[in-house]
């Protein structure tokens, strides 16, 4: 009997060891197919969406300097604080560059009164160019008129001395008359004299115009430079008041009222978070089917639980290493090839960020949605 129980229960043991196989052989084929969907749907995911942790927010960032030396008389922003366009950020005291406009606008009124005084010159003398003209006209007719008065005088004389030689007249009428013809000799000669100087004054007063004229250019390329120099210290003048190029928020601060500032010294930056972008570094062998226009999701450290969107916008014409300070030479003996990474421009959506919590610089994880 207790041989017959041992076979019983041997059969028994034997019976549940198949029993376990088959089940551990169930289990462990369902994890295969298991491991193996996985897989599938896991390569799948790899194959239509790259993503990278190499990549950072980036965008435009004003700094702020001034455009004229001098002392910082008031600040009106203070870190962090968010402007607008326009608005004053610092002034410069304005004192010296106040005196400078005054002393510039002094000069150009003087060089103006002198090129006024060309111009009203320029016009008497005209004026008095047509007078001497007309004055030739009247002195050239007088000159006609005692020429005739002279001919007529000849006429006269010599119908005297026939008259004076038959005895048919007195000597007194004669020599009358003698005079007479004296007398319009010197009338023309007094008139072409006149006619002389009224041509000489024409010739002189031209030459005064010409003189004027020829100093004009002179005078007005002087008034002009004036100008310009007084244009000069009234734009110094306003650059004493520094505005926000931008909407944005101030950063970097680095001056105080008091501060004794020179041309070009950055003071602080502007950052706008409109206007925002990421630049995310891919591998090279990451970008075969990344294309612009492409959807792109987005996990930011700061914010993990929140995902922003985007779209590819464009790939770097080469890769970050080409671009740097000292650039690999692949043409070396020791060259060693290695992965590169080439960055890739990516837009944010215009209401994934509506209230403007990024910040330039914070790392993130950008994901490029791309077909198969």
């Amino acid at each position: 009997m207790e041989e017959i129980k041992k076979e019983d229960s041997g059969g028994s043991e034997n019976i549940r060891n198949k029993r376990r196989k088959k089940i551990a052989l169930v289990i462990l084929v369902s994890l295969i197919l298991i491991g193996a969907v996985s897989m599938f749907f896991y390569l799948r995911y790899k194959a239509t969406h790259i993503s990278t942790d190499a990549a950072f927010v980036e965008g435009p960032i004003h700094t702020i300097a001034s455009k004229v030396p001098g002392t910082v008389k008031s600040i009106s922003v203070r870190d962090n604080q968010f402007v607008k366009i326009g608005d004053l950020l610092l002034e410069i005291d304005p004192v010296d560059y106040d005196v400078k406009v005054k002393e510039a606008s002094s000069k150009l009124s003087a060089e103006r009164s002198k090129l006024n005084e060309i111009e009203a010159k320029i016009e008497t003398s005209k004026k008095q160019l047509s007078e001497f003209q007309r004055n030739i006209e009247v002195e050239r007719a007088n000159l006609e008129l005692q020429e005739a008065n002279l001919k007529q005088a000849d006429i006269d004389l010599k119908r005297a001395e026939n008259l004076y030689k038959k005895d048919a007249i007195p000597k007194e009428r004669y020599e009358r008359t003698r005079t007479d013809y004296e007398v319009a000799v010197a009338r023309v000669k007094a008139a072409s004299e006149q006619l002389q100087h009224a041509k000489i004054a024409v010739e002189t007063q031209k030459a005064i115009i010409k003189q004027s004229e020829a100093a004009k250019p002179s005078q007005l390329s002087i008034a002009n430079e004036r100008e310009a120099a007084l244009r000069a210290e009234e734009l110094n003048f306003e650059y004493t008041k520094i505005r926000a190029p931008s909407d944005g928020y101030v950063t970097k601060k680095s001056v105080e009222t008091g501060n004794q500032i020179e041309a070009g010294q950055p003071l602080m930056a502007i950052v706008p978070l409109d206007n925002i972008w990421i630049i995310a570094n891919y591998k090279e062998t990451q970008l075969e089917k990344v294309r612009p226009g492409q959807k792109v999701k987005i996990k930011v450290d700061t914010y993990p639980g929140k995902v922003f969107r985007g779209k590819v916008d464009s790939i770097m014409a080469g890769t970050g290493s080409v671009f740097s300070l000292f650039p690999p030479e692949n043409a070396t003996g020791s060259y060693v090839k290695v992965v590169q990474r080439i960055p890739v421009k990516i837009l944010l959506d215009e209401d994934t960020d509506p209230e403007h919590i990024l910040r330039i610089g914070m790392s993130i994880v950008p994901t490029i949605i791309v077909e198969e």
